[in-house]
């Protein structure tokens, strides 16, 4: 490819990106959803207007971090403490329920494999997707609502959070087991030295840009030294330990989450995120979406992955919020809150992808996945509240 050729799928992919996420947005879906779309279009499977290149995947990858950084800027550690035992428990049913089904599913589909397999891997790995929760369509239904600040949605917004975290921890266990050659003992060992160097130096660069931001205030040399931090922990977490780069991102975000500027820092990473990085990120997903391959198979494998994704986690959360003292209405209301799947979903798929634990093909069921748990989780919260009022 030539060089000025790259400026092309640039000017396509952005201009994409932006068209389908607003039409997205119109019909109150996420817009990440219209920027996939837009990728397929664009795509070798439609229009063929763009081809992937290893620039784009480049791109895609930076953008990866970029997300994961920013969520971990957001994340509140404060208020993770003050949630409790009952957040807690229905994050760990959000994960490890929906996981189980995930890898149920697949192994019924495609026959169950050996503990420490590959193929067992693969199987698990559909479950480690269905993990991740995105609040942010829950939060918005909530909000109209005037439901936001009760005390089911402080459940939903708070066990959401730890589900994230959990969600990344699995994820790094998969990832480091996922070599035959690799051991139990020394992934686990590996996964807790990643552990004591980020408490290590993630004290020391709190405290060293604790110090900076009361000298420099919302200056730009913040901004840019906590992005240079983000790409070095994803750098030592995957080169040295072995444990998943987008860890070594989000655990740099946790790190920085409660300085004065983490906000500055956030807006400022939205900047690069969503005019360039963000779009070529979501675009690429679409562009790897073959939908040549979709036969009946498939097809019944998507449908499955997306029924099992979201029963699983009102089964999983529902029944725990159950446990902990809540009402069926409001266990089901915590269940529909949690079903709700994005942006880490994607990630997620995307690291499967590079590592050779997903094939290409399953992108269609994650991003049915994403399309329908959007639209439908505020249309079924809306209704168990008026069903409520009755």
């Amino acid at each position: 490819m030539e060089a000025y050729e790259i400026f092309r799928d640039l000017a396509i992919i952005i201009l994409a990106a932006k068209v389908f996420g607003v039409i997205a947005g119109k019909f109150r879906a996420p817009q990440v959803v219209g920027m996939i779309i837009a990728g397929i279009v664009i795509g070798p499977s439609v229009l063929g207007l763009v081809k992937q290149s290893d620039f784009i995947l480049q791109m895609a990858e930076i953008g990866v971090m970029l997300l994961m950084f920013v969520a971990g800027l957001d994340t509140d550690l404060k208020e993770l403490v003050k949630t409790g035992p009952a957040a807690f428990a229905v994050a760990c049913a959000g994960v490890f329920v929906p996981m189980a089904g995930g890898w149920l599913l697949y192994s019924f589909m495609y026959g169950f494999s050996p503990l420490g397999s590959l193929d067992f891997y693969k199987a698990l790995f559909i479950g480690v997707i269905m993990t991740a929760t995105s609040v942010s369509i829950t939060v918005q239904a909530l909000m109209e609502m005037g439901k936001l600040q009760t005390r089911v949605g402080t459940l939903i917004l708070s066990a959401a959070i730890i589900d994230d975290v959990i969600g990344i921890i699995v994820l790094t266990f998969v990832i480091g087991f996922r070599n035959p050659d690799s051991h139990p003992a020394s992934v686990i060992v590996n996964t807790l030295l990643f552990l004591a160097f980020c408490a290590a130096f993630g004290f020391a660069f709190y405290y060293l840009f604790k110090f900076l931001d009361s000298k420099y205030e919302h200056r730009r040399r913040i901004p840019i030294l906590s992005l240079a931090m983000c790409f070095g922990f994803s750098y030592v977490a995957e080169h040295y330990f072995g444990i998943a780069d987008i860890t070594g991102a989000y655990v740099a975000g946790i790190v920085l989450c409660h300085i004065r500027d983490s906000k500055y820092i956030a807006e400022k990473m939205d900047i690069s995120s969503y005019m360039l990085f963000g779009p070529i990120f979501f675009t690429s997903i679409g562009l790897k979406t073959t939908l040549s391959g979709f036969d009946a198979g498939l097809l019944i494998f998507s449908v499955g992955f997306v029924l099992v994704a979201m029963i699983a986690k009102i089964i999983g959360c529902g029944l725990m919020s159950k446990a902990f003292g809540y009402s069926w209405s409001d266990s089901l209301k915590v269940g529909l809150g949690m079903m709700t799947r994005g942006e880490v979903a994607l990630i997620v798929a995307q690291k499967g992808l590079t590592l050779g634990l997903l094939q290409e093909k399953y992108f269609t069921a994650v991003i049915l996945l994403i399309v329908i748990s959007s639209v439908s989780v505020p249309i079924l919260l809306k209704l168990v509240y008026r069903y409520d009022k009755r």
